[in-house]
């Protein structure tokens, strides 16, 4: 945990929320943000398509069943809690199962960091599996609600999310990744490659800002909510690495793919459920999603993982 701890990504996420506490007028402009997350989904599409094209198909095959089987129990499974546990309705247990059943492709990132670091990762074409965890757990969600939703509603949703930026972004970088020739992705290396560390750092200390800002929203919500936050995630990344030890991932592996299942969505789960599920309350679900889940395995999550991918090893 120290050596995540001790990360300029963590410590610039930290910073970032600090600084709302002390009411900086710290924060990018909009248009920074997006530049932002727009290069490092590419650039996670492209390292993934890179990686994919030198892996073998037998390889590929059981690790890619496990990320869809995952990306349909965990909705499933957050939509019940969310009823039962949450008290939501229809709509915001469905809004939230959208979040939490699809994918954070920036906690994607900080684990195969660290997994890379700690020198345990055997496997290069993981962010691929990104993409492919992305879809199924929001269309999941919106079906599980389809009752209260018109055809049309659920038609557009959809659209959304297969069309939405991050899937475009995140897809069309793993097609270009397995097309370009070696000589081409060179070139690019420095800017997609080189750079992407500084770049992280920026979106998450951008991301602390707005997890600070979304505190309030949390604390007014209560306890119950918190508990949904952080227990959901350790459940479905305890999922995550069985089902990566049992598809023969390595320590590393099993670490990000776990990481991937405990990671919530707060760039394209939003952006459907704004089109599919309009009356939800979409302020209090991001809100848990990236003001308690993403710093929770930002920091205790991800080592939390990683012990238990050796201990499963």
């Amino acid at each position: 945990m120290g050596q995540n701890l001790a990360s300029p990504a963590v410590l610039a996420f930290v910073l970032g929320a600090v600084a709302v506490r002390l009411k900086s007028d710290l924060r990018f402009p909009e248009s920074i943000t997006s530049l932002l997350s727009t290069y490092l989904l590419l650039a996670i599409g492209l390292k993934g398509g890179l990686r994919l094209r030198d892996a073998a198909f037998d390889d590929l095959v059981l690790p890619i069943l496990a990320t869809v089987a995952l990306g349909v129990i965990t909705p499933a499974v957050a939509y019940l809690v969310a009823r039962r546990f949450l008290r939501f309705n229809t709509s915001d247990g469905a809004a939230i199962a959208a979040h939490y059943g699809s994918v954070s492709a920036v906690t994607f990132t900080a684990a195969e960091t660290f997994a890379r670091s700690a020198g345990t990762l055997g496997e290069e074409y993981l962010a691929a599996l990104v993409a492919l965890l992305e879809v199924p757990g929001i269309v999941v969600a919106l079906v599980i609600a389809s009752r209260a939703l018109g055809g049309k509603s659920m038609k557009s949703a959809v659209h959304e999310v297969v069309t939405g930026r991050s899937i475009v972004l995140l897809i069309g970088g793993v097609v270009i990744g397995l097309i370009v020739n070696g000589e081409s992705a060179a070139v690019v290396e420095p800017l997609f490659v080189g750079l992407f560390p500084g770049v992280l750092v920026l979106f998450l200390l951008d991301l602390g800002v707005l997890a600070g800002e979304r505190l309030e929203r949390i604390r007014e919500a209560g306890w119950r909510l918190v508990v949904y936050a952080i227990g959901l995630p350790v459940l479905f990344g305890a999922l995550g690495a069985v089902a990566g030890t049992m598809v023969g991932l390595s320590v590393g592996g099993v670490t990000v793919l776990a990481t991937m299942s405990a990671s919530a969505s707060y760039i394209a789960a939003p952006a459907a459920v704004r089109v599919g599920l309009p009356d939800a309350d979409q302020g209090l679900v991001l809100g848990a999603a990236l003001g308690v889940t993403f710093p929770f395995n930002l920091i205790i999550g991800i080592p939390l993982y990683a012990e238990l991918a050796n201990r499963l090893a």
